[in-house]
């Protein structure tokens, strides 16, 4: 990873704004005498002012507390922040994004035996995802009588849908992008507003919420975090369309965790599936199918650790996590 280093004037600017913002907000919780009306004004004049819709942008960098982790690099060379435990403020960012009734899409995949993890991710997403906000979970998968009950909180649901299942685990982890294509176009532009794409056989640990939104969301892989970029495992043969030449690329993405706007992940759900078919065509089968196409285009491995990972000093807090599982029992093929 890189840092950016900001001139003064940036960081005067960022300071300036943030003493204005939390001036709004001290107000706005702490006026014993202001009518209803105007603490209602201050919040939307908070939520326009860090919304942009009132012409005047809060810069992401300005809620990102750049500099507090000494430890880990909190910002990317393209200036996008990377997210770990106190580089941002929850409650902060959350008062910002509870004034915009969003709707978030969370997709997950359940085939074979993989239905066996969907208890616990349901469970414990209601416990830590974006909690307190309208969350819609879609469901896909070959076995509909297999999903369990599982108690949804208030402006929460589950959408089950019935597709078919597929002799290779790579078939159907590459089949995801086009029916996440598919769902955006047909359903979700009038449904949601931003949408995460997760891997089943996973659980929620701890907080995951509005900080993780943006227009387009990687997840760095729990593997290579802390790994020189020559030990990442991209795809390296020219004839494959996810093909990075040795000596480039930042990071490393899962794809077991991505997300963003509507929008924006259509847009990466349609060139990773056109990839893909080209691979396809011509008898390419890159090494991790659909994750090395992510890695063409930055939350912290806390959003997706493993639970068979040994600790790292770097992680603070573990908010989503692979749980352990016999892969040749659980896949249809090796």
């Amino acid at each position: 990873g890189h840092r950016i280093h900001h001139s003064s004037t940036q960081k005067n600017k960022c300071t300036h704004m943030l003493v204005f913002l939390y001036m709004l907000i001290f107000i706005n919780t702490h006026t014993i005498n202001d009518t209803q009306h105007n603490q209602i004004q201050i919040s939307k004049s908070l939520t326009l002012l860090l919304s942009g819709q009132n012409g005047s942008k809060i810069p992401l960098d300005c809620v990102h507390h750049q500099g507090v982790r000494t430890d880990v690099a909190s910002v990317t060379s393209w200036s996008a922040p990377i997210l770990w435990e106190g580089t941002f403020d929850p409650i902060l960012i959350d008062s910002i994004y509870k004034q915009q009734n969003l709707t978030i899409a969370a997709t997950v995949f359940a085939l074979g035996k993989y239905t066996r993890f969907v208890k616990d991710f349901l469970e414990s997403a209601e416990q830590h995802y974006f909690v307190e906000f309208r969350v819609h979970y879609y469901l896909f998968t070959d076995q509909p009588e297999s999903v369990p009950e599982v108690k949804m909180g208030e402006n929460r649901s589950l959408t089950v849908r019935k597709v078919q299942s597929l002799n290779r685990w790579q078939d159907i982890s590459m089949g995801r992008m086009e029916k996440l294509e598919k769902l955006i176009e047909n359903e979700l532009a009038s449904e949601a507003d931003y949408i995460f794409c997760l891997d089943i056989d996973t659980k929620f640990y701890g907080h995951w919420a509005v900080e993780s939104l943006g227009r387009l969301v990687g997840v760095i892989h729990p593997w290579f975090f802390d790994a020189p970029r020559d030990r990442f495992t991209y795809e390296r043969r020219p004839e494959s369309q996810a093909y990075i030449p040795a000596g480039e690329g930042d990071y490393y993405y899962a794809g077991a965790a991505f997300g963003g706007s509507l929008e924006d992940v259509h847009h990466l759900t349609k060139t990773c599936r056109e990839q893909l078919h080209i691979d396809a065509a011509n008898s390419t089968e890159a090494a991790w199918q659909e994750e090395s196409h992510l890695n063409n285009k930055l939350l912290s491995p806390e959003y997706m650790w493993r639970d068979i990972n040994e600790s790292a000093a770097q992680i603070k807090v573990i908010r989503f996590s692979n749980v352990a599982k016999n892969y040749a029992e659980v896949r249809p093929n090796p």
